[in-house]
């Protein structure tokens, strides 16, 4: 696992897909920050990071677009799958080369706040709940992406399945904000609606529940994704 890990954080430096995907992510994160913040004159993050975490359902599927499907356009997942490693080694490999650079990325963000803090009072506990948040979101997008990667040797139609099965899940908790309140559905599409288990973590309260559910949904497309590469190994 470790092997796949320096190898994929060695190939975002040598493509363009690392340099993009940090330019993109903080330049957006610096002009989000000052109209969020700075123009708001609020020092409450919830408005950033809840931006962040929209941004981040369309920018994480092109750090991971390429983890599967170049794989397969180059002709190098053969030596993936005859390596001596495990399926889950592999992917846990991609999946934690990913993440590094998201947390890196939305780290180096979150320094605006530690600037504001000789001019505004900021909260760590809502701010350090907000940083959990959005990174378990991201989680969530990494690992579907990392799936949707195995399923096509097409970047481009990997990062449009990606964004779409994240905004159908984001859209999730758009229709329940509709449901009248009392209703099942509502009960139904607020347990499995990754935006209201985010705010759960806005307000600076750590949630057990909420965290289960990413971490859950997390594991279930990256067995996916192991289950994809276990039936080409052993069937073609």
């Amino acid at each position: 696992m470790l092997a796949i890990y320096k190898r994929e954080m060695r190939s975002y430096f040598t493509s363009t897909i690392g340099y993009v995907f940090l330019v993109l992510y903080l330049g957006v994160g610096g002009v989000l920050f000052c109209f969020s913040t700075l123009y708001s004159m609020s020092a409450d993050p919830t408005s950033f990071y809840l931006y962040m975490m929209l941004f981040s359902g369309l920018i994480l599927p092109i750090l991971t677009m390429k983890s599967f499907s170049e794989e397969r356009k180059i002709r190098t997942e053969a030596l993936l799958l005859t390596a001596p490693i495990p399926i889950y080694g592999m992917v846990l490999g991609k999946f934690f080369a990913a993440m590094t650079m998201f947390a890196g990325a939305i780290a180096v963000n979150s320094l605006y706040f530690i600037f504001l803090t000789p001019y505004a009072l900021v909260k760590l506990a809502i701010l350090l709940g907000n940083l959990l948040a959005v990174l378990l979101v991201g989680m969530v997008f990494i690992s579907i992406g990392l799936f949707v990667s195995a399923l096509t040797e097409n970047q481009l139609a990997a990062a449009i399945g990606t964004i779409a099965i994240i905004l159908a899940f984001l859209g999730i908790g758009l229709v329940n904000s509709f449901l009248p309140s009392g209703y099942w559905a509502r009960y139904v599409f607020d347990c499995i609606s990754i935006f209201s288990r985010f705010q759960t973590y806005t307000s600076g309260y750590f949630d057990l529940a909420s965290l289960l559910y990413y971490l859950s949904v997390s594991a279930v497309f990256l067995y996916f994704t192991v289950r994809v590469y276990d039936r080409r190994r052993y069937h073609g």
